[in-house]
């Protein structure tokens, strides 16, 4: 079952005395994390709260919430985790949530060839790299390019792909599992 809510950053710190936070956010870019009108404290979306501002600054985000307008009531939330609920963000087209796709099994496309089970996603500046084990325990690293990455069915957890030749049955693409 797909998470409705999910992890967006942790609150590292305050900015100045009016309550203003420092933000880590664990996202692509920092830039996303400033898109949310509403945040939460908890996983099930239960505590939310209003942000008032947001606002990259280096690496970190700095937000200002509703009702925290001081520096003490800034520094009381100091490790808190904020969490952002998925209905208040379209993802473009071919683009996914990694939570939603950890636990996938990674098909071929157009095939009833099942590769693995997704279990990392690793991210680099070129593209992102992802981790699948097969049924036999090894560890494939497969380039989530567009040539390959095909489409993603989240509702039956399979993520469909178009191996590069040689992907699962060259030794050289192999990583022996460490466990």
């Amino acid at each position: 079952m797909q998470k409705q809510f999910l992890e967006l950053g942790e609150i590292v710190g305050t900015h100045g005395v009016r309550g203003e936070l420092r933000f880590n956010p664990w996202c692509d870019t920092p830039d996303f994390a400033t898109k949310f009108k509403t945040l939460y404290f908890d996983p099930k979306g239960e505590k939310s709260v209003a942000v008032l501002s947001a606002r990259v600054h280096g690496n970190v985000v700095l937000l200002k919430l509703d009702s925290v307008d001081t520096m003490e009531k800034a520094q009381a939330l100091k490790t808190k985790i904020l969490y952002i609920d998925k209905a208040d963000y379209n993802l473009p087209e071919n683009t996914w949530f990694v939570e939603d796709l950890l636990g996938c099994k990674v098909q071929e496309i157009n095939s009833d060839t099942v590769y693995g089970t997704l279990t990392d996603i690793q991210k680099y500046p070129a593209n992102d790299v992802w981790t699948v084990k097969t049924d036999s325990g090894k560890t494939v690293l497969v380039p989530a390019i567009k040539e390959v990455v095909i489409n993603a069915d989240l509702k039956n957890k399979t993520v469909y792909i178009k191996a590069l030749k040689g992907l699962f049955e060259d030794e050289e693409s192999v990583v022996e599992d460490e466990n």
